[in-house]
């Protein structure tokens, strides 16, 4: 952000968006329009003329959990080529891919060198690692190095070596296969927990570490938020997350972490709760 865009530029960002991400880009001074998203991610059609980046999540959109289609990928590639703006790829659980083929990053298809491309280890290892990496398109790689320079002279070079072991001895693919059959438990208990509740829609997620709920019209999330608290469950209201468009209602549930015993006796009880509307 500090690199490629100054002070007031127009940023957009996927509506309803990552809150972290939101924050980073409002911190920076930069103004902030929504990008609505939809069954095929966001559309840059919609996009506001004047833009000069566009942040994303194709591959597992967050927090909604759509994948981002082919044809939109290809027009948001196009709108960056054509308009010299920034596409900000946040590749943040694509390791965690239930069903199919992996998916292709967007910085793969791109041949005009305007995709930065994030992703992290906190996921896959575990949070309290703190180690992310940037493909950094190379118009942008010096000014990058040096401000990072300037801020942070003492990268975790401990950590980073120990990482570089477990990748080149072959043990982070096995970890990450032992951690994605876990997840994947754990999202079916949860899911088993919640289908007791019939006035709830639940989108089972064929990627990721979370799922969204919607909820029966009579309950606003927020509410929900508060009896899910009450059962065990932690949740966030999916309308806390909106942009500038008006928010969507529902529930977002993580379910990395737990066991599943014990988040499906959590999502049952909170199922018993929400039945009652």
């Amino acid at each position: 952000m500090r690199t490629a865009l100054s002070p007031g530029d127009r940023v957009m960002i996927e509506d309803p968006c990552y809150p972290s991400a939101r924050a980073a880009f409002a911190g920076n001074d930069l103004a902030l329009s929504g990008l609505a998203v939809d069954a095929e991610g966001a559309d840059i059609a919609l996009a506001t003329p004047g833009t000069r980046a566009v942040y994303v999540t194709p591959s597992h959109q967050f927090p909604l959990g759509v994948t981002m289609s082919m044809r939109r990928r290809l027009a948001l590639i196009d709108w960056a080529r054509e308009t010299g703006g920034w596409i900000i790829e946040d590749d943040y659980d694509s390791e965690f891919r239930y069903a199919g083929p992996p998916l292709a990053a967007m910085q793969g298809m791109d041949d005009s060198g305007r995709v930065i491309y994030l992703g992290t280890f906190s996921k896959v290892l575990f949070p309290g690692l703190r180690l992310g990496y940037a493909v950094i398109p190379d118009p942008l790689l010096d000014a990058v190095m040096s401000l990072r320079s300037r801020s942070d002279r003492n990268p975790p070079t401990l950590a980073e070596a120990a990482l570089t072991d477990l990748l080149r001895e072959g043990h982070f693919a096995a970890h990450l296969r032992r951690a994605r059959r876990q997840a994947q438990a754990a999202r079916d208990a949860l899911v088993e927990g919640l289908s007791a509740a019939k006035n709830l829609s639940v989108a089972v997620p064929d990627q990721g570490l979370h799922l969204v709920a919607g909820l029966p019209a009579s309950l606003v999330d927020t509410h929900a938020v508060d009896m899910a608290r009450t059962a065990g469950l932690g949740v966030r209201a999916l309308s806390s997350m909106a942009v500038t468009n008006p928010p969507k209602q529902g529930l977002v549930i993580g379910f990395s972490g737990f066991a599943p015993a014990v988040l499906q006796a959590a999502a049952t009880r909170f199922a018993a709760a929400i039945s009652k509307y």
